[in-house]
Formats: structure tokens, sequence, C-alpha cells
């Protein structure tokens, strides 16, 4: 059974209703998805990953399709309850995963992020033996800048978000890794400004990442996904 604390519950219903609405697409597009292929899978920092476009405009090298299973402000409880729509369906060989920087937003208790993260990976494993399993350490972001917002706005969304709590969860969730039998890897290289701050043009909010960003981390990514 998947934990949610009430927190989670109060999500906008808009956001509640794209979540059903892309979670019900892509039920629809893993009936004819080929089986066996690269799988990108989590929150919004892997959904507005436009890796289909640059499979499209850039020369990979490779020769599996990379399906994108990302959910907006999604967390490890969301993914354990929709786990068949947005990994098991597909039968990846290879699955990246970035999970948990909502659970941490959100204040989820600690213990019970680890838990749901944990059974995330048990699960992949037991089901899908043969696939690897690359666990994404969480990007930096940028609580420094000014992006537009009200400081009200700034203040309530960064009340649980920081780069130091982002490091101390990326130990612990390597640790789950391991024992699970998963890879925990690091692409963020070339992210950081010199305050280990998400670069301010790399961003267009602090916590999320624009498609200069991600080029970077699909070019430290590469040598996985070949």
């Amino acid at each position: 059974m998947t934990t949610k604390t009430a927190e989670l519950t109060n999500l906008h219903p808009d956001i509640v209703e794209f979540q059903n609405n892309i979670r019900a697409k892509y039920a629809v597009e893993n009936q004819t998805a080929k089986k066996g292929q690269i799988l990108f899978v989590g929150s919004s920092l892997m959904e507005i990953f436009p890796i289909e476009k640059f499979q499209q405009n850039l020369d990979l090298g490779l020769n599996k399709v990379i399906y994108n299973r990302g959910v907006r402000a999604t967390t490890t409880a969301d993914l354990l309850e929709h786990i068949e729509t947005l990994i098991f369906d597909l039968e990846p060989s290879k699955i990246f995963i970035n999970i948990g920087t909502n659970d941490i937003g959100f204040n989820v208790p600690e213990g019970v992020f680890l838990e749901n993260y944990d059974n995330i990976l048990h699960q992949i494993k037991e089901k899908l033996p043969d696939a690897v399993v690359y666990v994404m350490a969480y990007y930096p972001i940028n609580t420094a800048d000014n992006f537009g917002e009200e400081e009200s706005e700034h203040s309530q969304f960064y009340k649980h978000r920081s780069n130091e709590l982002l490091v101390a969860a990326n130990a612990k969730v390597e640790q789950l890794a391991k024992k699970n039998g998963c890879k925990f890897i690091n692409v963020n290289a070339g992210l950081s400004d010199a305050n280990d701050n998400l670069r301010k043009e790399l961003t267009f909010d602090g916590a999320h990442i624009l498609p200069d960003g991600y080029e970077i981390v699909l070019k430290n990514m590469k040598k996985y996904l070949e």
C-alpha cells in the first residue's frame, strides 16, 4: 500500500487532472510502444526533459527508443501507485529514474520517502531482473536568484527545498541503489555555478531546467544510454 500525507492530497485540482490525463495518455501509448527500450521516469524534472525532440534533432547514435513517462508533481508514493503504467507496461531494458524531489519539497517524512523509493527499486528488480536501473542524483537548484516570483511565493516553494537537503538525500538514495543492485549516477557536471547553485541561465524558476541545461545532462548521460 502506498503512503500519502495529508499535505499531498491538497494538490491543486488542475494538477491532479493533468496527472490523471497524462497517465491515461501514457497508458494508451504503452499499448503500441516497443518492449525492451529505454525509459525515463520521474516527476516534472523528467517530464519536461525534451528527450523525444533530442532524439529527432541530435545524433545520439542509439539503436533503441527512449520513452519519457515523467509526470509533474509526482512523489514516490504516486509512482508506486501507478508503477504498472509508468514502468512495467513498457518492459524496458534500461530505466533512468529521477524521483523524490517533491517528497522533499512537500516535506514528506524521510522514512516514508526512503521506504517508498526502496519499494520502487525492489519491485523493478523483482519484475524486471534483467533491466539496468540508473538512479539519478538530484539536480542542483537555485534559491539565490530572483525569477520574477513574489517573495512569499519564493519562500513557500523553497521552504523545504535546498541544495543541502538534496545533497543529503543523494547520499541516502545512493545507498538504496546499492542495496537493490541499481547504479547510482550523477550527471550534473556543468549545471552549477561557482556557489553550487543551478546556473541562472539554465533555469526558468530556480528548480526546473531549460532545454540548454538538459543538453548538458544528456551529454553526461550518453555513456549510460549506449
